[in-house]
């Protein structure tokens, strides 16, 4: 009977991961693994091989974490108990380096069909080459982005058709200007002291960018509109990044 219940659990497991409509199988995989039914999980993805604990039942930090291994993914189940979510991703960079995505926090065993589905969009936020854990709620503009590939793709035309269309070495040096400013909150300055170069060179380069892009970096809704297009744009770029030197 022990050795049925064992056999048991992590198939009722899987089909959770499914979201198939099975009978019961919440309760049933409670009862077989030893978990609250309606406890606080959290469902974390990484890419084949690619990490979380040695063993398939391991308990760390006051959490238990099941691990389950797909065609193209390696997928952890996590009991969290009273832990904070938030406490994942230092544990998770304990076994690999990621990339790794992590779901929201599904109330019940009955909730990971849904948990790992966003786990698998917050995988897909992580840049091509990218390391590190994101969580689905760090990274929900980019979430929305992946999450509908063509409308992404018409929006990167869209926005920087005109800018794709310049020599490589051009683009990328508009390109990092931008992702700099940004990453220095709109400061020319900031952004100038990054790129070793002179503030009025920033404000150049930005204010061609707007030309080329037909939107102004101080009105909110374009701002936000190239703001998705550039992390559209970073999530189908190769490994090396959007504005790196070639």
């Amino acid at each position: 009977m022990r050795r049925r219940s064992d056999e048991e659990g992590p198939a009722l497991l899987d089909a959770l991961l499914e979201g198939r409509p099975e009978p019961g199988p919440a309760a049933r995989a409670a009862a077989a693994l030893g978990l609250p039914e309606r406890g606080r999980y959290a469902v974390a993805v990484f890419p084949a091989g690619g990490g979380g604990p040695a063993g398939k039942t391991v308990p760390a930090d006051g959490m238990r974490f099941f691990r389950r291994t797909r065609q193209d993914r390696d997928v952890l189940v996590v009991a969290l108990g009273d832990e904070d979510a938030a406490a994942l991703v230092p544990l998770l960079g304990r076994w690999c380096p990621g990339p790794g995505g992590i779901g929201p926090v599904a109330q019940g065993l009955a909730g990971l069909g849904a948990a790992r589905r966003l786990a698998d969009v917050a995988l897909l936020t992580c840049p091509p080459g990218a390391a590190g854990i994101v969580r689905l709620e760090e990274r929900l503009p980019a979430a929305l982005v992946v999450s509908q590939p063509d409308l992404s793709a018409r929006l990167v035309a869209d926005v920087f058709g005109p800018l794709l269309a310049l020599e490589e070495a051009d683009r990328a040096l508009l390109l990092r200007t931008l992702v700099t400013w940004l990453e220095c909150g709109g400061s020319a300055g900031r952004a100038a002291g990054r790129l070793y170069c002179h503030r009025n060179t920033v404000l150049n380069r930005l204010r061609r960018l707007e030309r080329l892009t037909a939107r102004s970096l101080s009105r909110p809704r374009e701002l936000v509109e190239m703001m998705l297009a550039l992390s559209a744009l970073e999530l189908s770029a190769p490994s090396r990044g959007v504005g790196e030197a070639p």
